[in-house]
């Protein structure tokens, strides 16, 4: 690449995402906005948020590689220039031992639009300690223009320094007598003579003094005229303005059992409040100090503990205190409000990870905000009554007060009846919600009421229909039908059964019953028999269902579904009996819904069975119907919630012949799964457990969000005996309200926006009680809200990027990715889709996809995009239920593989309805091209399985064995001798520490197009490297080879599949049993070995060449196993064993078992890089380009890794037609070092005659100090590469013609330790970069030219 073209390339952060270190408020005039800003520090920037909007104004970057610590701030200057305000804030900013000093500039025009600027004043030189506290000082002996001129900074050494802002100069350092090292300081004063410090020692001591002039001393002025002489020695009395100033000790505070990590003031400085180590939180209370009969000094009278709050489970972080509340924040991830008198008045626990890190309380709007290592922002309204203070607070924000209106009613009969009720009072059995001023209300009396609530003092009660004087109505359902015609009201319909076994049907419109008569009943059961009544809103009201307790179903006929409802007297009515559905299980159907399209009808069960029935259009639209068909079931999923109850359940279409299920249940559980009407299977596809919810009644979603089941926002359910509505997406709680549980009689609505619109009225004490909260969506939205976006609450150990489709970066094209999704794993065992857009130039989304099973922590993760397929497959064609001709799915499958602690292994699989990518054929492989991705496409996974080896599995057990071998085996080692002896000894290790460290995957589409396997390749503690595979759409697990020998674990994988030529025709693999499913994220699987069957013949297989980095330093080419019939390779070598498997001609009990550990297919390594680093391989990646100068085989792999050595290695190989002659398998290889050009024989191949190919290493490259720390991540495209260590820095390579690397570039990142690192081409001259560690941060490198012209192909794989 020409000079001048490198010159043009920048490399550039953005925005990080995680921790949030430091919050600070920013208080506004009133007559600007009601709510203050807030500035949060996270990682080196600082966010700017307006808790009004709700939004993020802008984002600064005040560091590089530093931390913010704490923020302080005062408001500078506050001008209006026509209709908006310009507003100038001091800024103060610190980290470790630096701070810069900045002006911030805010624009308000409106609540929506302000614009804000943040300019450099002064950078302070470096401290000598680390800077616990700062704070602005309003003195006129400081200064003679008075304001915020001076600034007051607490450091590590128990000092305090005084800042000139002006003159940009230390004025004075004042320490105090007591000298020691301190884990925090807390500074009050807004006067120099007033300064008040409070400091926590490393003696789990609290010690107070203050800065006071000293009487009586001859004006002796000692100036500090460099700013660095900070490092020097003062003594604890110095002068300022011919006024000598000392550091008086107040008082010593002890009681804590722990290192002291915060410590707040009360706003008049009478009370402190500090948190330890030893999970507690303490108040004390000052006494004033005091003077002796001379006049002087002395310390305060001793002081003891007013308040020991105890509460956490863990370290306590940060504290709070105002006149009326105390909040604390921990590492338990709660955050705990305390009334003055020390009670505890209510529990957060909105975080997740290592805890709450800070929390701020504002009086003025009773507003709480909460931050922590999850990176999320939290704030919730603390309500006045908490605070049990004497005085009333009074709120200056009135849009923002609490906005719910809380009511009681009574139904007409109990409101007239004084006294004590008896067997005869009447009391309500069942209520709905149709609309938020809407309720209909049945009693045990048979009364059927219209309840209008607009007006909570003025209810009005309409009597509807009384169906019995002497039964009372045991259940209810309702449906509300909205017209299409908008001269017409919307009509609600209400049906009733009693305990007579009696069903009644009402039709409502505007709240009177029709023209046409009160209702109709009929009879649908025995007495007491009938339990349920359901509408089912894909049928409309031309059908119902009714329940009794022996899990019998039956489906109602209540009109001519041809003929329209409203034209006919619902006195006319007649109810027919269609069908009865028997479930298998016995037990009472306590929800259902149906498909009308698919003819599939889903019911959920008291014991938390799901049961599928079919539901032909034929049955519901029939004229003249057989009474009493008895339908079976087609299909059932056996505690699919445990023996727990299924609350609801939701169907929606996914694509043809296929319905997504989502069950819910009072395991708290959220459950999916995927029926194919042509299969007639139903399949578990996934759970997300809801910790907050011990029952789980829906999920509803918000107006903006996607139809698919997988995207629901809310959950709704019960908490022991608290309703709350909890948001899946923020992981937020949005109502909570006592009422006694889920046994009550209750019913909830909610509008478009839940969270400012809901309903929920229960009955408790023969009362209705209502809680209403509705504002219109127009209006600003309530609280609480999430401010800043969650993620993981603890590190992140692997990411990677992933694309809707096989996307390829064409570096030519002028169009380029706006938008990209990374998948990321955690040391919580929680993997997430995170979302970066380059508009906004920031993470516009983060989703959780799953966890590990048993939170086990995720080591690795990759994506699996690519399809390969060989030339020759057959196409099958399949016939659909009404005798059409079908075309098989020849889309991609798109998986997701992570591994991690506890030998977890998961599967996830893309759901993405716009996919139809074509897919590639080994033998000529297409131009690559670039489709830019879609901004509101929504991608979302489901689980696909989860494997967990067994104890005694194939893999799990080694032998211990020598290998002895001459360099005329297959496997080479560089010894003196030209001989080479390794000793493999990996006996029985510890089973707790077995774990997966790395993970590399391909697909694979064999000659049968129906099936898809994933060659997985996973690395072990045990110092094990196992190939696996997965057989799609099956989801059964096979072993396949073991790549031996180890001498120590694989750190690291990577995978190339060299596309050639494709195979001859081989025997079709033909397996159509599903695997058991259970419930749990990890499923049912069906594990089986190869080795399980008696030999038969010797199988020939297929190999590719797979990279992988040891913690000897050692990189292997090795040979990858898979089946003839879906891998060709030039590659080709001939491994025997004795082992092979029919499926078709296998019993079931050999399929589950693992008989021989020591008959799986072992394969050996092509070739081993010795000594390459001198540490462990941290990272190493594989990349291939077309090479321009040999169209032979067309391309060129680069192979870029990185270790603990701080060394970077680049080496290049390619693929070579070697001669037919054997004597190089006898020639002695020289030093890998060497750039000349090396074969390494791979074998004869049958395929052309007696052509051989080989691996022939051009180059290698090593940059011995690439960084200063250890390299933890690397990736390359043969054209650039980037690395990045624990130095905290992004470097970029460019990979020279002979594989040279010359560094362009660097960058510091705020992500502390980072650990992985993944980049993608997106477009024209554009990279994305994301580094993963302690939080996520996105690099962009892009240049502003015409990109690489030099090279022929610019097309390039990811």
């Amino acid at each position: 690449m020409a000079e001048q073209e490198l010159s043009k390339w920048r490399l550039e952060s953005r925005q990080y995402l995680g921790e949030i270190s430091a919050l600070c408020f920013l208080h506004l005039p009133p007559q600007l906005c009601s709510l203050p800003f807030i500035l949060a520090g996270t990682g080196s920037q600082i966010l700017l948020y307006s808790m009004e909007a709700g939004k993020l104004l802008n984002s600064f970057n005040v560091f590089e590689g530093i931390r913010v610590h704490g923020i302080s701030c005062s408001i500078h200057d506050s001008t209006e220039d026509g209709p908006s305000s310009r507003l100038a804030f001091n800024i103060a900013v610190f980290g470790e031992k630096r701070i810069k000093l900045f002006n911030l500039f805010i624009q308000i025009a409106s609540v929506e639009q302000c614009q804000s600027e943040l300019i450099l004043i002064h950078v302070m030189p470096k401290f000598s300690h680390w800077i616990l506290d700062i704070c602005f000082l309003k003195d006129s002996m400081l200064s003679q223009h008075g304001g915020d001129s001076h600034l007051a900074i607490g450091l590590g050494d128990n000092s305090i320094c005084i800042w000139d802002i002006a003159n940009s100069n230390v004025v004075l350092e004042v320490k105090c007598p007591e000298r020691c090292l301190l884990y925090s300081m807390r500074l009050w004063g807004s006067k120099l003579d007033a300064l008040h410090v409070a400091c926590g020692t490393i003696y789990n001591e609290i010690i107070v003094w203050k800065v006071v002039p000293q009487n009586n001393v001859p004006p002796s002025r000692r100036s500090i005229k460099d700013p660095n002489g900070l490092c020097g020695s003062f003594c604890n009395n110095v002068q300022l303005h011919d006024r000598q100033y000392e550091a008086i000790y107040l008082h010593r505070l002890t009681g804590h059992e722990g290192s002291i990590f915060h410590i707040a003031w009360s706003s008049d400085g009478s009370k402190l409040i500090s948190v330890s180590d030893d999970r507690s939180a303490r108040v004390w209370t000052l006494n004033a100090e005091r003077k002796d009969s001379t006049g002087t000094r002395g310390v305060g009278d001793p002081t003891s503990t007013d308040l020991s709050l105890f509460g956490h489970n863990a370290r306590v972080w940060d504290c709070h205190i105002s006149d009326s509340l105390i909040v604390t924040a921990g590492e338990d991830c709660s955050c705990r409000v305390w009334g003055i008198d020390g009670s505890q008045l209510k529990v957060i626990k909105e975080h997740t990870g290592r805890g709450i890190w800070r929390c701020l309380y504002d009086e003025d709007s009773s507003l709480l905000v909460t931050a922590g290592f999850d990176s999320a922002i939290k704030v919730h309204q603390v309500h006045t009554s908490l605070s049990r203070s004497s005085v009333e607070q009074t709120w200056k924000v009135k849009e923002f007060r609490d906005m719910t209106n809380v009511f009681t009613i009574c139904t007409p009969k109990l409101s007239e009846k004084l006294g004590l009720m008896d067997s005869k009072s009447e009391y309500v059995r069942c209520l709905r919600f149709t609309r938020e001023d809407t309720l209909y209300i049945a009693t045990n009396h048979g009364l059927l009421y219209h309840v209008n609530i607009s007006d909570p003092g003025d209810v009005k009660w309409t009597e509807l229909v009384r169906v019995s004087e002497e039964v009372p109505i045991v259940c209810m359902d309702l449906l509300s039908i909205s017209s299409s015609d908008f001269s017409r009201d919307d009509e609600d319909w209400i049906a009733v059964g009693d305990g007579k076994g009696n069903a009644t049907v009402v039709r409502v419109s505007d709240g009177v019953c029709t023209d046409s008569g009160p209702s109709f009943t009929w009879t649908a059961g025995l007495e007491r028999q009938l339990l349920g009544i359901y509408w089912c809103k894909s049928l409309g009201c031309s059908h119902i269902f009714t329940a009794d307790p022996r899990g019998i179903l039956k489906l109602w006929r209540i009109f001519d579904p041809l003929q329209s409802c409203t034209n006919r007297s619902i006195q006319n009515y007649e109810a027919s009996l269609v069908a009865e559905f028997t479930s298998c299980f016995g037990a009472r159907i306590m929800c259902l819904d149906a498909s009308f399209d698919e003819e599939v009808l889903v019911c959920g069960d008291q014991r938390g069975n799901l049961t599928v029935f079919p539901l032909s259009k034929n049955l519901l639209q029939a004229t003249s119907i057989a009474p009493g068909v008895k339908i079976p079931p087609l299909n059932y999923f056996k505690g699919a919630h445990g023996i727990s109850s299924i609350a609801s359940i939701s169907i929606a279409q996914f694509c043809v012949n296929q319905v997504d299920i989502r069950s819910t249940g009072a395991d708290g559980c959220v459950c999916y799964f995927k029926y194919d009407s042509d299969w007639k299977s139903l399949e578990f596809t996934g759970m997300k457990q809801v910790k907050e919810l011990s029952l789980i009644h829906s999920v509803s979603s918000d107006a903006n969000t996607d139809e698919d089941l997988a995207c629901g926002n809310y959950a709704i359910g019960f908490a022991s005996a608290d309703f709350i509505m909890w948001n899946l997406t923020n992981e937020t709680k949005v109502v909570e309200i006592p009422c006694g549980g889920w046994r009550r009689p209750y019913s909830y609505y909610l509008g478009d926006a839940p969270d400012i619109q809901n309903c929920f009225a229960f009955v408790k004490d023969h009362a209705v009680h209502i809680h209403r909260l509705w504002v219109p969506a127009s209006e600003k939205k309530s609280i609480p809200r999430v401010l800043h976006m969650q993620n993981h609450g603890r590190e992140i150990h692997s990411l990677c990027f992933v694309s809707e489709g096989t996307q390829f970066a064409d570096r030519s094209s002028n169009h380029f990715t706006r938008s990209s999704w990374i998948a990321t794993g955690s040391e919580d065992g929680s993997v997430r889709l995170t979302r970066y857009s380059s508009e906004t130039k920031g993470w516009s989304t983060s989703k959780l996809l799953g966890e590990h099973v048993g939170g086990s922590a995720v080591r690795s993760i990759c994506f699996v995009s690519k399809t390969h397929t060989t030339l020759e497959y057959k196409s099958y064609i399949s016939n659909d239920k009404n005798g059409n001709k079908v075309m098989p799915d020849n889309r991609d499958n798109q998986l997701l593989i992570s591994v991690g602690a506890k030998r977890v292994l998961t599967s996830w699989l893309l759901r993405n309805r716009r996919l139809g990518n074509k897919e590639e054929t080994f033998g000529d492989p297409p131009i690559n091209s670039f489709t830019p991705s879609n901004n509101n496409s929504s991608m979302s996974f489901q689980w696909l399985s989860t494997d967990m080896p067994s104890k005694f599995s194939s893999t799990r057990k080694r032998v211990e064995n020598t290998y002895k071998m001459t360099t005329n085996s297959k496997y080479r080692s560089h010894t003196e001798d030209g001989k080479m002896e390794l000793e493999c000894k990996v006996s029985e290790k510890n089973e707790d520490d077995w774990r997966y460290l790395a993970v590399t995957a391909f697909l694979v589409k064999g000659t049968d197009c129906r099936l898809t396997v994933c060659f997985v390749v996973v690395s072990c503690s045990d110092a094990t490297l196992v190939l696996r595979a997965l057989l799609l759409p099956y989801r059964l697990w096979f072993d396949v080879a073991l790549l031996v020998p180890l001498s120590s674990p694989v750190l690291s994988l990577q995978h190339a599949v060299i596309p050639i030529y494709a195979p001859p025709k081989e025997k079709v693999i033909d397996c159509q049993k599903r695997p058991r499913t259970g419930r749990g994220s990890q499923g049912g699987r069906w594990w089986r070995s190869l080795s399980n069957q008696p030999s038969k013949a010797k199988k020939r297989v297929t190999v590719d060449v797979n990279k992988r980095g040891d913690t000897n330093g050692h990189l292997v080419d090795s040979e990858g196993c898979g089946s003839s019939s879906d891998l060709s390779n030039p590659n080709k070598c001939t491994i025997d064993y004795p082992q092979t498997i029919d499926p078709a001609n296998s019993s079931e009990s050999d399929m589950h078992t693992d008989k021989s550990p020591f008959e799986i297919c072992e394969v050996h390594p092509l070739h081993v890089l010795k000594h390459i680093h001198q540490s462990g391989v941290n990272c190493i990646h594989v990349s291939n380009i077309r090479d321009w100068r040999d169209d032979r085989f067309g391309y060129v792999y680069y192979v870029l890794s990185g270790g603990d050595d701080q060394a970077v290695h680049c080496l290049t190989f390619d693929l070579v037609l070697q001669p037919t002659s054997h004597d190089a398998e006898n020639k002695k290889v020289d030093d890998t070092a060497n750039q000349t050009a090396e074969l390494c024989d791979m074998g004869k191949s049958s395929l052309y005659g007696e052509k051989e190919y080989g691996l022939r290493l051009l180059y290698h490259e090593r940059i011995a100090s690439a960084h200063s720390s250890a390299v933890k991540g690397v990736w390359t495209d043969g054209i650039w590469a980037f690395s990045t260590g624990l130095d905290q820095r992004v470097r970029c390579w460019h990979v020279e013609e002979h594989g040279e690397l010359t560094e362009h570039s660097h960058l510091i990142i705020s992500v502390p330790e980072p650990e992985t690192i993944d980049a993608r081409a997106c477009g024209s001259n554009r990279y994305w970069i994301a580094v993963g560690g302690r939080g996520i941060q996105m690099v962009e490198f892009y240049s502003s030219g015409d990109g690489d012209k030099e090279r022929n192909d610019p097309h390039l794989y990811i």
